[in-house]
């Protein structure tokens, strides 16, 4: 199960922690001292800053071996690299809608690299994402440059073995709550999908064969066989 820690010293944890992940040691020096580094980092910096837009892109750019997000409130998290199994699945699944795509060439397909600055707040990185061409195309090229001011429409995590789940489900919301109009949270050790649509409950299917991509991603079916083996 994935760990979360709420940093009980906000400033010298921020600043040890951007100390030694520009010397690539962060994840050495935790494991060397027995902790589970395949874990998700959450420090809470109100007490001394609140990251600006300009703060949090600085902050990625200098350390681009990490990948960090914003909650809607303003928390820094820090998420460690995936597992070799999990990389393999997410390329899959990416390969999958990417070929659907390159069909229709309705939109842009971004991989979990993408850090997408969130209307209701956040800044936040689906493992899959893809964004309708038209609502794209309206973004300034500094903006397509940049952390992408908008949210996906379609966006896909994939649970792996040191997620939390309810972690994920609130990340789904928060995607609902920016504008997503479809989102599915693959939850491979449960054998589980959850659908997420706007203004409807979540629905959970059991080890479903085939995902249609409804009116969102037209034409698209997702087969899952394979990763419920």
């Amino acid at each position: 199960m994935q760990l979360s820690w709420k940093v009980n010293n906000p400033k010298a944890s921020y600043y040890r922690c951007k100390e030694e992940t520009q010397q690539l040691r962060l994840f050495d020096s935790l494991e060397q001292s027995g902790v589970n580094t395949m874990a998700v980092f959450i420090i809470d910096l109100s007490p001394i800053v609140i990251l600006t837009d300009n703060q949090f892109g600085q902050l990625c750019a200098a350390n681009p071996e990490i990948k960090f997000e914003l909650t809607p409130t303003g928390e820094l998290v820090i998420m460690s690299p995936t597992g070799g199994e999990t990389g393999m699945n997410n390329a899959t699944l990416i390969a999958r809608l990417v070929v659907w795509n390159e069909q229709t060439n309705l939109g842009k397909v971004f991989d979990s690299s993408t850090c997408f600055k969130l209307p209701g707040g956040g800044d936040r990185s689906p493992d899959v994402a893809w964004v309708e061409r038209s609502r794209w195309d309206v973004l300034t090229p500094e903006q397509k440059r940049k952390f992408p001011p908008i949210c996906p429409d379609f966006v896909l995590e994939l649970l792996s073995p040191t997620d939390n789940l309810s972690t994920t489900q609130a990340k789904m919301q928060e995607y609902l709550n920016s504008g997503a109009q479809l989102g599915w949270l693959l939850n491979p050790e449960d054998r589980q999908v959850e659908i997420y649509r706007p203004g409807q409950p979540v629905e959970v299917l059991q080890a479903p064969a085939i995902l249609s991509g409804e009116s969102v991603l037209p034409e698209f079916t997702l087969n899952l066989k394979w990763l419920w083996k």
